[in-house]
């Protein structure tokens, strides 16, 4: 399907410049973000215990704040989920009580301040070791995913293709992770589990664009190697604009209409596509072309039995 009726011919690598301070200003704003504030870490990486009640009323949250520091719990995290009679209650671990002894009171004190039943829709409760080792599987997963890229890429192209791919991918992930930081949105499983999938429609993006350049490069004789890019990426432009339209339509319905559960998911993979589709335009192509690849790079190697004999009898 075309997205554009006529081939367009945007030189995309003449901007490569202000892509690359564009880039590197949200690059350093990120870091710097998770450097100095960090991630607001979910329950599923903290530990702690996750309380959803359910009140018939509008829900008072100063007033449920200061009930639960009167009842001794000063550091409850109290917030509305998805309405306004809907709360959301999170407590940090508390090692001398158990999760329904937690429960049970935190209940018990909003129920007495509370002029109508308070429905309890959900408890959960993760330990400090489990909240641990779910913070280094994470980590370790997005690790050798992007090793596992970095192999892929160089077998079926080149290993300064496969370099353009990943430095692509941790620029995608670093502003996403930086996104977080910056705005406090809380970081838990589902957020990394975007994250992932970002990498993969990213790392898809790529390739697409990595295919065309390959080709460009062996058809197109009398070109340099900034051409051959600028050709590669306006024949695949349509390809890419569509494809990142209607994912983004999808996840822009599942942001609207999925519930607070997945929000921070859909929120994750909004941001994750448009940048993922910026950067297999201006940083893994950038990328390959500062590194050098040129048609001699991606030429398979000649076979002796390949090469023709001269008339003098030598191989040429």
């Amino acid at each position: 399907m075309q997205f554009f009726n006529k081939q367009t011919h945007i030189k995309f690598m003449s901007k490569r410049w202000l892509a690359i301070a564009f880039s590197s200003t949200l690059l350093i704003v990120s870091i710097g973000s998770l450097i100095t504030q960090g991630l607001t870490f979910g329950i599923d990486f903290t530990g702690g215990t996750m309380i959803e009640l359910g009140y018939q009323e509008p829900a008072n949250l100063e007033k449920i704040r200061s009930s639960l520091q009167n009842g001794g719990y000063p550091e409850a995290v109290v917030q509305n989920f998805g309405s306004i009679h809907d709360v959301l209650v999170r407590l940090p671990i508390v090692e001398t009580k158990n999760m329904a002894e937690i429960s049970n009171n935190v209940v018990s004190l909003l129920q007495v301040d509370s002029g109508s039943p308070i429905d309890v829709r959900r408890v959960e409760f993760v330990g400090p070791q489990v909240g641990d080792d779910l913070t280094e599987q994470g980590g370790l997963a997005v690790l050798y995913a992007l090793i596992g890229i970095l192999i892929y890429v160089a077998f079926r192209f080149e290993y300064r293709f496969a370099i353009a791919s990943v430095a692509a991918l941790v620029h995608d992930v670093i502003i996403t992770l930086g996104f977080f930081s910056i705005t406090h949105v809380e970081f838990d499983l589902t957020v990394l589990a975007a994250v992932l999938a970002i990498i993969g429609y990213s790392l898809n993006d790529t390739i697409v664009v990595f295919d065309r350049v390959r080709e460009g490069f062996l058809k197109i004789r009398k070109a340099t190697a900034e051409e051959v890019l600028d050709t590669s990426l306006n024949e695949t432009l349509s390809r890419t604009l569509m494809t990142s339209f209607t994912t983004l339509l999808v996840v822009f319905a599942l942001f609207i209409l999925g519930g607070e559960v997945i929000h921070s998911f859909a929120e994750a993979l909004l941001l994750g596509i448009m940048i993922g589709t910026y950067s297999s335009i201006y940083v893994a192509s950038s990328a390959v072309l500062f590194m050098g690849v040129s048609k001699e790079d991606l030429l398979p190697p000649v076979k002796e039995s390949d090469q023709e004999i001269g008339e003098d009898g030598s191989q040429v």
